[in-house]
């Protein structure tokens, strides 16, 4: 579902003359219907960076780049967006929402755009929310307004209204408490069960050790270590 083969990635720093700083060569690497890949290695090797590559946030400087079957490396901005509504998702760690949305339809957003009946997606989304834990008193409120850890909870649903085959998840436990943990855990568990291909990032390492399949060290794809 997800295959990166030979991806390179640089920088250039046009404030600084044009520098051209080379952070990623020779990437490589597949992730499996139904699997879940998780990326290690110390701040600033490049797991992110991967990350956003994939979403398509990224240009790459070479290689290829495919989630099912558009090549991110160089589709057209229609194909990405295509791509994000129906087949790739992101849960990041951080919400970012247009204001004054209330809770309930920010979750139900993706299934809405993909002309789910907006009962049913909001059902869903109600779904989600009463599972994480967020009162239903808030579900009418702006998620602006909300707490850190309620505010990741909201991303969290969202990022799993819709059944997306390709999932990449960048701390999704990162500072909630024990019982929304398991939650999310349980979420990803029931994502990789219908088969969806997760590419994560988990400093959390009891849940590393519990959804991931298998680890990849990003520290092999710097420079550095393909030349």
């Amino acid at each position: 579902m997800i295959r990166i083969e030979n991806l390179s990635k640089s920088f250039t720093l046009h404030n600084q003359g044009g520098a051209v700083i080379p952070v990623m060569a020779g990437a490589s690497l597949t992730v499996s219907a139904g699997e879940c890949v998780g990326l290690t290695g110390q701040s600033g090797a490049g797991k992110s960076t991967l990350m956003r590559m994939v979403y398509g946030n990224y240009l790459t400087a070479g290689g290829r780049l495919v989630v099912g079957d558009t090549d991110v490396a160089t589709a057209e901005p229609r194909q990405i967006i295509a791509l994000r509504r129906h087949t790739l998702g992101y849960v990041s760690q951080f919400l970012r929402v247009v204001p004054r949305v209330p809770t309930l339809d920010v979750v139900a957003e993706p299934l809405l755009v993909l002309g789910t009946p907006a009962t049913e997606a909001r059902d869903r989304a109600a779904s989600l929310l009463e599972r994480l834990n967020i009162p239903e008193r808030l579900w009418a409120l702006s998620p602006t307004t909300f707490s850190g850890g309620e505010q990741q909870r909201v991303n969290i649903a969202r990022g799993f209204a819709h059944s997306y085959p390709a999932l990449l998840l960048d701390e999704p436990t990162a500072s909630l408490d024990a019982a929304n943990r398991e939650v999310v855990l349980t979420l990803i568990e029931e994502a990789k069960a219908r088969g969806a291909a997760i590419l994560g990032i988990f400093h959390d390492e009891g849940a590393r050790a519990r959804v991931c399949d298998r680890l990849v060290d990003v520290i092999s794809f710097t420079p550095e270590a393909a030349a």
